[in-house]
């Protein structure tokens, strides 16, 4: 089961439920993502608790924890009673964050991958010919 939200024209949240991946991660991750693609930009004001746990029918702690988490980082500030909205401040970028979003990555698609019939060598090889065309180009 998977829900979307929007908090603007073009910011678009979704969930996957079934990438072993815990929902509070998926939507700090997608904020993150969105603030570093540039879709959110500071100022911005995200969806409520309430409103987002409702439209991607989660319970609202789990919409908690991930704001929480976001604001320890300086990246969303709530004012009460107006919102929550993203802040001037960039996401710190460290080894271990970035590691463990590579691992997720990978495993989300070895998981998608191996449900196609695609094994890790096919892939493998599908990467060093992509890599292979890259190295032409430059």
């Amino acid at each position: 089961m998977s829900g979307a939200t929007q908090s603007d024209r073009r910011f678009l949240l979704k969930l996957d439920l079934c990438s072993g991946v815990p929902v509070y991660r998926q939507i700090i991750d997608q904020v993150l993502g969105g603030i570093s693609a540039g879709s959110l930009k500071p100022g911005d004001q995200l969806p409520t608790v309430r409103q987002l746990a409702v439209d991607l029918a989660i319970n609202p702690n789990t919409v908690v924890r991930a704001y929480r988490e976001l604001e320890i980082r300086d990246v969303l500030a709530t004012q009460q009673g107006t919102g929550t909205f993203i802040t001037d401040n960039k996401p710190a970028k460290n080894d271990i964050e970035h590691q463990r979003r590579i691992a997720q990555l990978a495993g989300e698609l070895l998981a998608r991958a191996g449900a196609e019939g695609i094994t890790l060598p096919q892939l493998l090889d599908y990467f060093n010919e992509l890599q292979s065309e890259q190295n032409r180009r430059t």
